[in-house]
């Protein structure tokens, strides 16, 4: 149990070292906004690779999800009707560094219906970095030692040290957290969403999907209404190499000078936008 827990904190720190040396006194750092920071999404058709659109890295970006009238079983095939208008937003940028790394760039689109929260991955790459010949049904710690995309997803956010986290690698490995940051440990392992995953690799292109659905009643005291926002953050690990060398990105920008390179900073958080659709949709 002891092991367990000890993982658990780790998630989102990308230096084991660091986290041993300051046990007990990890603090979010502030985030310092810069003047004239703002928000935006991107638009993109259907189709294999990410958009081309603006890179969005700004303080608390805008994510807008738009209603849908069907649920559907993800099976990470993002060609479906489901994301073909639905809108992206794009991001590249090094979560701790002044880098960014296009050839790594990740795009993230939004559906959402009564009971579920539906989110869309395409992640460029160059090799995958996965854990081989593991069973991917079982829950994985350290799955953010490889290559992973994460949402961090704060439904209250009037409550901002308390979200959830989830991740899924390429192979569709899959970890899911509740998170306190007012406890030591922060990290609750027992908590289980339920939440469906599928991932596809396109090898040919260089590009790995992953498509989920959340249930809204593991996450939300109520059902989501149009123009409700909640607070989330998407980050990507990417490459080989240990976590000193490995490509950490963030799509809300993250404090410049945090002494702790954690991913787990509300204060950075976008927004997540609930919308009608275009046919006016919706609650």
């Amino acid at each position: 149990m002891v092991v367990l827990w000890a993982a658990v904190c780790l998630c989102g720190f990308h230096s084991q070292r660091a986290w041993a040396d300051n046990a007990g006194s990890v603090v979010p750092q502030p985030l310092q906004t810069p003047a004239g920071a703002a928000g935006g999404s991107s638009a993109a058709a259907g189709g294999h690779e990410p958009d081309e659109g603006t890179l969005v890295h700004p303080v608390h970006p805008l994510i807008v999800s738009e209603f849908s009238a069907v649920d559907v079983e993800p099976d990470g095939d993002l060609t479906k009707a489901l994301w073909s208008g639905a809108k992206r937003v794009r991001f590249d940028q090094a979560a701790f560094a002044q880098a960014s790394y296009p050839e790594s760039a990740t795009s993230v689109a939004s559906r959402w219906t009564a009971k579920y929260l539906y989110l869309a991955f395409w992640c460029n790459y160059q090799s995958l970095n996965i854990y081989e010949g593991e069973d991917p049904g079982p829950e994985r710690m350290q799955l953010w030692e490889r290559d992973v995309v994460e949402a961090f997803i704060n439904p209250e956010p009037d409550r901002t040290q308390h979200y959830y986290e989830f991740e899924v690698a390429p192979n569709n490995q899959w970890v899911d957290l509740e998170i306190d940051l007012t406890q030591r440990p922060f990290g609750n392992a027992q908590w289980n969403s339920g939440f469906q995953h599928a991932t596809r690799v396109d090898a040919v292109h260089h590009i790995w999907t992953s498509e989920w659905r959340i249930p809204m009643s593991s996450i939300a005291p109520a059902a989501p209404h149009a123009n409700e926002e909640w607070r989330l953050n998407f980050y990507r690990c990417d490459g080989p190499g240990s976590n000193a060398t490995r490509k950490e990105m963030s799509w809300g920008a993250m404090p410049e000078n945090s002494t702790e390179h954690t991913f787990h900073q509300p204060a950075s958080f976008g927004v997540l936008r609930f919308a009608k659709d275009s046919a006016g949709s919706g609650h």
